[in-house]
């Protein structure tokens, strides 16, 4: 299973304060900021030369993200690993005895499926696989 760090998600409160850091201090380069209303979230795309950074902030006080802020406090969130077969990837993460919060894989509207993997069976760290969309 081919697997490479597609993106970097960090949970921020101010995106605009967040975007001075990331974008203009240190110049990665801004392709926009896309409403995720499945996951009531807004989330601003940076590009560097190997992967992406995503800035996750909540447009409800009830998201997970907004939950997460509010036990964790704002930064890293999670780091997404882009896979070929979705499916798959979940079926051997659970076949080796790990727990996967989505049973099945959602869709974002432009095609891209993901899940997520519970941060207790991975050390900490909550982790989202990625099968981009068909192009």
């Amino acid at each position: 299973m081919p697997i490479k760090i597609e993106h970097i998600a960090i949970a921020v409160t101010d995106m605009d304060a967040s975007l001075a850091f990331w974008r203009d201090a240190l110049g990665l380069t801004f392709t926009g900021i896309e409403q995720v209303p499945a996951e009531e979230s807004e989330i601003a795309f940076l590009e560097t030369d190997n992967a992406h950074i995503e800035l996750v902030r909540p447009t409800t006080d009830s998201s997970g993200i907004a939950r997460y802020i509010d036990k964790k406090g704002p930064g890293m969130h999670h780091i997404c690993l882009g896979v070929a077969d979705i499916e798959a990837a979940m079926r051997q993460i659970a076949d080796a005895g790990f727990e996967l919060i989505n049973e099945t894989p959602r869709t974002r509207d432009n095609g891209t499926r993901y899940a997520f993997v519970h941060p207790k069976s991975t050390g900490g760290v909550l982790v989202e696989l990625y099968e981009p969309a068909a192009s």
